[in-house]
């Protein structure tokens, strides 16, 4: 999602509030629950799954195991609701040719840095870099050269675009900088 005007430039960046990152998150938490409450009723010898007998499951080694993976589960689980909660990776990229200025803001992780803000002036932009690595893992990144500071990522590394569209966002946006594009 973006806004522009003759002179602004506004990318709003999507965070970890996807419905993928949704759907990861409350199909592990059910997962690592039922893993949990199987090898607990094997420890304590009573069904709390009505769907699987615990006398099939020994509780060593097979119930402290699924314990385990239960447990783990739910702390994987319970650090995925949290960056969903937080929308760590959100925030916006502005591009402001009135002023002259690039502020680039994402939300991280609590602490010191929850804030992550960059400024910079549109003079020390060299170019908008395009990589595209094909393949099994395709990445396709859109970064921004700047002088003295190195290539900076403008959209999520994740994010499934296309060649086509990928060319045409680092198009549109090396004409409203008025600087040129690289190719990886």
């Amino acid at each position: 999602m973006s806004w522009r005007s003759e002179s602004i430039w506004i990318e709003f960046i999507t965070g970890s509030r996807k419905t993928s990152n949704f759907c990861w998150a409350f199909i592990l938490f059910l997962g690592s629950l039922g893993f949990l409450l199987v090898g607990t009723s094997s420890y304590l010898g009573r069904n709390l799954i009505s769907l699987f007998p615990s006398q099939q499951i020994i509780f060593f080694p097979q119930g402290i195991v699924m314990s385990f993976y239960g447990i783990a589960g739910l702390f994987i689980s319970c650090y995925l609701w949290c960056t969903i909660l937080w929308n760590v990776g959100s925030g916006y990229d502005l591009f402001d040719r009135k002023e002259g200025i690039v502020r680039i803001f994402r939300w991280g992780f609590p602490g010191k840095s929850r804030r992550i803000f960059l400024r910079f002036l549109m003079k020390d932009i060299q170019s908008i870099r395009i990589e595209v690595k094909e393949g099994v893992y395709a990445r396709r990144v859109l970064y921004i050269e700047i002088r003295g500071q190195g290539a900076i990522p403008l959209i999520r590394t994740d994010e499934n675009l296309t060649t086509r569209e990928i060319e045409q966002k680092a198009a549109e946006l090396a004409y409203f900088l008025r600087v040129p594009i690289e190719v990886f």
